[in-house]
């Protein structure tokens, strides 16, 4: 194996530390990157890929998107974008100048520089890693792996997986890491919807398997991004992005509980939240809701809990909070019927409309949405459901092909019940409240208003 003593990254300790077979490849490498000739590839084109591929594009980098999703590639090759976050204007003036170019070839890696692996990394119905898709791209890369090559894996996974799993696919072709070619894991930290902080802004955490490697990895990082954070290892990045995630699984899910407990104390847990909230040291303000959503905070603490029993040991936490997250939507439906009881009606035969179906306010990303999920047992009940999101016109629901409502006042006085699942802000609350019969509001959007028409989380 080769030497791992890790340095800070760029420091003169670095260079004297790298081997002199290992300084030419990786001096001529940063050449490139550092003059924009590199020649940069991006597998998985989706909320991570496309979006640092634009970055790089944008940077001056020529950049080969891949994807096996053959609908991704038609898009972007007619210039147009898929990704909220990512504006066509943007997608169509790379692919015009050349800087961006789809396909689903991966033999366009034999004349890239640099590849970025940004592939799903989803759990297994046991609630197991499912690193297919990683293995999927880490054999393709290998396929076309040559001298003078950057490979950093993006997609969230279990500490070790890019020493374990990643360099021995790669090694296998008689290349030495650190000395032929340069692996790293950086993690994606993608914030859908965010105004505020984006790919470019967001600080790029980077953990080399040498310190060449980080090196050259965040030479490549800091050409387009802001703010690049090197590690020292691809264990410390791997960890990093799944403390942050447990992070919030864990106290979200401490205080759906708190919100389950206000529930049977007949207490307003939102008040108690807003009051606590003032304390201005060794509180964080955390909100409880319908249940997780999202590719991130449902699945990769499960990660993290999957590596610790391969260790011998229990990841108590974050198991307790995965179970109580879990069983937010199940609360959501109890809620509705016991409004629908206290009407005298029961959830069979009742029409129901769920107000947002995307996983977050303000996003058209439905993957992992509690609301799914509310709906799925809320049909098994018997109802008759319909939803309503501006940011999902169509969606594919129990074999059906739903469209969403128009929330005119007509249309709500026809439903017996409507859930706030998500908080969409342009949504005319007020309306939907003053024409419905019945409303069961999981994220406080009526927040000061008082009617007996409402049931809160």
């Amino acid at each position: 194996m080769p030497d791992r003593k890790r340095v800070a990254a760029g420091s003169p300790s670095a260079a004297r530390s790298r081997p002199a077979a290992a300084t030419r490849p990786a001096d001529r490498l940063v050449r490139r990157i550092e003059n924009r000739s590199a020649h940069l590839a991006v597998i998985g084109l989706g909320y991570v890929g496309l979006p640092l591929a634009v970055e790089f594009g944008q940077a001056g980098f020529h950049v080969s998107g891949i994807d096996i999703d053959r609908g991704r590639v038609r898009n972007l090759q007619k210039g147009r974008s898929y990704i909220q976050d990512v504006p066509t204007s943007q997608v169509r003036a790379l692919t015009r100048s050349g800087h961006l170019v789809a396909t689903t070839d991966f033999s366009v890696l034999r004349r890239v520089d640099a590849v970025n692996v940004c592939v799903p990394t989803p759990l297994s119905k046991q609630r197991d890693p499912d690193v297919s898709y990683i293995v999927a791209a880490a054999e393709q890369v290998a396929r076309f792996l040559h001298p003078g090559m950057l490979v950093i894996l993006e997609s969230t996974t279990y500490p070790g997986t890019t020493d374990e799993l990643i360099l021995p696919l790669l090694e296998k072709t008689g290349m030495k890491v650190g000395r032929d070619f340069f692996l790293a894991f950086s993690p994606e930290r993608v914030d859908p919807g965010n105004p505020r902080f984006n790919t470019r802004n967001i600080p790029k955490v980077v953990g080399g398997v040498t310190s060449v490697c980080t090196d050259v990895a965040v030479r490549l990082y800091r050409q387009r991004l802001e703010h690049v954070v090197p590690v020292s290892s691809p264990q410390v990045a791997e960890m990093v992005k799944l403390l942050e995630n447990t992070f919030r699984s864990v106290n979200i899910g401490l205080v759906n509980e708190l919100a389950l407990m206000c529930s049977r104390l007949k207490i307003d847990v939102w008040e108690v939240i807003r009051a606590a909230a003032t304390k201005p040291f060794g509180f964080m303000p955390f909100y409880p809701g319908p249940g997780l959503g999202g590719h991130c905070i449902p699945i990769d603490p499960f990660y993290l809990s999957w590596k610790a029993r391969a260790s011998g040991f229990e990841a108590r936490f974050i198991e307790l909070a995965g179970y109580v997250n879990g069983q937010m939507p199940e609360h959501v439906v109890e809620l509705v019927a016991e409004g629908l009881n206290r009407r005298g009606k029961p959830v069979r035969g009742s029409r129901l409309l769920v107000l947002g179906v995307a996983y977050k306010a303000d996003i058209d990303d439905t993957r992992e949405s509690p609301s799914l999920d509310i709906m799925e047992t809320l049909r098994e009940r018997g109802a008759r459901l319909d939803y309503s999101d501006p940011f999902v016109p169509v969606l594919d629901f129990a074999g059906r092909r739903l469209r969403s409502q128009t929330l005119t006042p007509a249309r709500l006085r026809r439903f017996d019940c409507v859930i706030i699942a998500t908080a969409h802000r342009n949504v005319p609350y007020a309306s939907v409240l003053r024409h419905s019969r019945l409303v069961v509001d999981t994220r406080n959007v009526l927040q000061g208003r008082r009617s007996q028409k409402i049931i809160r989380l």
